[in-house]
């Protein structure tokens, strides 16, 4: 049983992190954008990078999803 299997190739490289962001802790030229909105959805790298702002986090899955991304859901 030494056989090794690669079930996941790339998988840390092509994990995604979906987390609610508050629109008020944005910085102003995002909240005049977000125009009335709480929270938005943010996409990060696992380094920290964020990548994408969203109004949703069905669609943040679903972009992340689209891009051939592994989207995981940070509290």
């Amino acid at each position: 049983m030494d056989t090794k299997y690669d079930l996941l190739p790339e998988g840390g490289e092509r994990i995604v992190y979906v987390r609610p962001v508050k629109v008020a802790d944005l910085p102003e030229e995002l909240r005049r954008q977000a125009e009335g909105m709480d929270e938005l959805y943010a996409l990060h790298t696992p380094s920290g990078e964020r990548l994408a702002l969203v109004r949703d986090r069905n669609l943040a899955f679903a972009l992340a999803r689209q891009n051939d991304l592994a989207p995981v859901n940070v509290h």
